[in-house]
């Protein structure tokens, strides 16, 4: 950290304490994770940078902090501008305020506790035990994808399988959240979409503040919650079952949303996209963006056979090229994973659908059958309609939004 011209704070404020907000520190290998839980406001520093905060955390006077920063780095730093930085970033208080010690609790804290307590999990794998012995035991049970086939109207599958979701999407990230709220963080819901898909995402920021083993259960949680809803919608269907074996309406109702929840499992396999299961390697990795790298390591390989010429390694993190070198074909497992899926359930649940819509239109059918399929025609239009806008209020957000960075070195 060296020493640079024009401070922005007056001379005499810099022999008087500075009070900062509650930060946390984490060492992630040669930097420090810094930051605010209660605005979930972080940044990455050198190990120095953060030293020199905790000095003023410690009550020290900027003059001071610079000078023990000084004699245990052998380096003079310019401690006004390191304070305009700070300021910057929303670690020091106003003049005159008294920030709390710690940050208020987060709501639900104490209902994340108990939704992941021992006494949770032993409930959550005798939910799933059942299930799984059910499936093996009552024909017709098992997950298959005719059970998305309920009833004859496609506008009422398709609205069962959309609307149907929601509930089931606020579950899968309702234990992100939760798991998240668990730990103190301030996870939040959102809107967005893959690809042609509306989709939830939970945002959960401070968790690059939280000790890396403690990251698992808030990325995992969202699959727990998968697997449990299949469990239980599996279990209604079979306490539904007739007498003949046949499943009524409601029966036949859950064994499709049952069957839409594992691919929504599936989904998080697609380890070419941003998933749970990508966002659990790269911690465990102690990866920065792997998923870039992974992609232009590939791109590399096929120029190499190509014979075009490669991007430049060097712009991505070290750990990342290191990693990207096996990880690259977790990502095209992904790919043929995604082939594979198309294939197999994408494309013949469409071709029943497009057949089935099409056969209405031959003169012959019937005046709600026609309904049906001209509605469904239109609910498809909307959503892409709608996923496109999506995407191009995101691309226009990013063209627009400023690029900012601290670094203190």
């Amino acid at each position: 950290m060296q020493s640079t011209a024009g401070s922005s704070l007056p001379e005499t404020d810099l022999d008087h304490p500075r009070a900062l907000h509650a930060l946390v520190f984490l060492p992630e290998g040669d930097d420090v994770v810094v930051g605010r839980a209660d605005t979930d406001e972080y940044v990455v520093l050198p190990a120095d940078g953060a030293e020199l905060i905790r000095f003023l955390t410690e009550g020290m006077t900027p003059r001071q902090a610079a000078e023990r920063y000084a004699e245990q780095y052998g380096e003079s730093v310019d401690i006004a501008d390191f304070l305009t930085t700070l300021e910057e970033l929303g670690f020091l208080a106003a003049p005159g305020e008294t920030p709390p010690a710690t940050p208020a609790p987060v709501r639900w804290q104490k209902l994340g506790r108990a939704m992941f307590s021992p006494a949770a999990w032993v409930c959550y794998g005798l939910l799933v035990a059942a299930a799984v012995f059910e499936m093996f035991r009552v024909p017709g049970l098992d997950l298959d994808r005719h059970h998305l086939f309920y009833t004859d109207y496609f506008t009422v599958i398709e609205l069962t399988l959309f609307l149907g979701q929601f509930p089931l999407l606020l579950v899968h990230e309702g234990f992100h959240t939760l798991a998240g709220r668990r730990l103190g963080l301030r996870s939040r819901l959102g809107l967005s979409h893959r690809m042609m898909y509306i989709v939830l995402e939970t945002s959960m920021d401070g968790l690059v503040a939280v000790p890396r083993r403690r990251r698992y259960l808030p990325i995992l949680a969202g699959m727990v919650a998968d697997v449990l809803v299949m469990a239980l919608l599996t279990l209604i269907a079979d306490a539904t079952r007739m007498p003949g074996g046949a499943f009524p309406l409601v029966g036949r109702l859950c064994l499709a949303l049952a069957y839409a929840t594992l691919l929504r499992l599936i989904w998080q396999f697609f380890l070419h996209l941003r998933t749970d299961l990508y966002l659990l390697a790269t911690t465990l990795l102690g990866c920065v963006d792997l998923h870039t790298t992974a992609r232009g390591t590939l791109r590399n390989m096929v120029r190499r056979w190509t014979k075009r010429p490669l991007e430049d390694p060097e712009q991505w993190h070290p750990t990342d090229r290191k990693v990207a070198r096996w990880y690259v074909w977790f990502m095209v497992g992904g790919y043929t994973l995604t082939a594979v899926t198309f294939v197999s359930i994408v494309v013949p649940v469409g071709w029943h659908f497009l057949t089935g819509v099409l056969s209405r239109y031959n003169g012959h059918g019937s005046v709600s059958g026609l309904i049906d399929s001209t509605t469904l025609v239109v609910l498809n239009v909307a959503q892409l309609a709608v996923v496109g806008w999506l995407s191009y209020r995101g691309r226009r957000r990013a063209r627009t939004a400023l690029p900012s960075s601290v670094s203190v070195g």
